[in-house]
């Protein structure tokens, strides 16, 4: 077990490497392969009114015309220990971890990205409770009646659930449950837990549903799908046959078998949720991580751009980590490979 995590954790760590070069890439090699020249990539941290020798100076001191290996280097050290940025009109510092500098706000990213990941959390963690719930337990039903009214229900609104956007279904609920009857928040608010919990459940609670009515519809399905494949194994009518209880059979040898799917795919998206669920906070009006790469796309505020993406890696990263964890615990089979 002991050599299981740690091989899990020096990949997850050769992980960010990766992903550090696949975001430095992006953002710094791609755009001079498509012709970006260097005072073109220092643009993005003068003025409108810099003439082209400023512009021009900034990209020298900005290290721009270094060789590819050396801006990467640099990009790293910047991650860990923090950077200072020479523009030409000052030095600003940006304290590690440092995940890049707007010089549109003036502001270093990382204290942005915290102040608003709380929003992101809390509408993370309670959609997932509620679609892995609903999911799971809808899918087990489902596989347990095969073909009655309720499969055949369930799977039509799974199915629908998966096919109407997060946007439609959003704005929907909201003239429905709160500018018609009343019941939710029309969102734009939100008030941290620690201040008031109950306020809190009542300004996510519409996003909530409406995200995990998204989720909890393709866990439906692939819950269904695994409980049907494990519930024909030989294993199963052994355990029947011992005069296990139907209950422990169930949950116990089949649902048990059939959760590594749904493990690897809610490891996946509740990472990319935390990195920023950016068609519901934009929906709901939700200072988010993802309201915030929306604005950071359209003030094309690249650092801040990046921010999110780093932000985003990050978290699917540590989710599959996690999700690989669970593994050993869900499958004996994994703690022995």
């Amino acid at each position: 077990m002991l050599t299981y995590i740690i091989r899990r954790l020096i990949g997850a760590v050769a992980m960010l490497v990766v992903i550090s070069m696949v975001t430095f890439g992006i953002f710094y090699i791609v755009p001079q392969w498509a012709g970006a020249t260097p005072e073109a990539l220092a643009s993005r941290y003068v003025g409108r009114a810099a003439t082209p020798e400023t512009v021009h100076l900034v990209a020298q001191k900005l290290g721009f015309y270094d060789p590819v290996v050396v801006q990467y280097g640099r990009f790293l050290k910047s991650l860990i220990f923090g950077a200072e940025y020479d523009y030409g009109a000052g030095v600003e510092q940006c304290p590690a971890p440092c995940f890049g500098y707007s010089f549109i706000t003036g502001q270093p990213v990382w204290p942005d990205l915290i102040d608003r990941l709380p929003v992101t959390i809390s509408l993370a963690i309670g959609a997932a409770l509620i679609w892995v719930a609903v999911g799971i337990g809808v899918g087990v039903l489902s596989a347990l009646r095969r073909g009655s009214f309720f499969d055949r229900l369930s799977m039509g609104t799974a199915l629908a659930g998966v096919s109407l956007p997060i946007f439609f279904t959003g704005m929907i609920t909201l003239v429905f449950f709160s500018y018609g009857l009343g019941w939710t928040a029309p969102g734009g608010a939100y008030v941290p837990f620690t201040q008031n919990p109950a306020l809190w459940a009542y300004d996510l609670l519409l996003p909530w549903i409406t995200l995990a009515f998204l989720f909890a519809a393709g866990y439906a399905r692939l819950t269904r799908a695994g409980m049907l494949e494990t519930m024909g194994e030989d294993y199963i009518r052994t355990a029947r046959a011992k005069g296990l209880r139907e209950r422990e059979v169930i949950v116990k040898h089949g649902l048990r078998a059939a959760l590594t799917p749904v493990l690897t795919l809610f490891g996946i998206d509740f990472g990319l949720l935390i990195g920023g669920a950016v068609l519901t906070e934009t929906t709901y009006t939700l200072p988010g991580l993802g309201q915030y790469a929306i604005l950071a796309i359209r003030n094309q505020d690249l650092p801040q751009v990046m921010g999110v993406v780093l932000m985003a890696a990050l978290f699917v990263v540590i989710a599959s980590l996690i999700v690989d964890m669970l593994y050993a615990v869900v499958d004996p089979r994994v703690r022995l490979s």
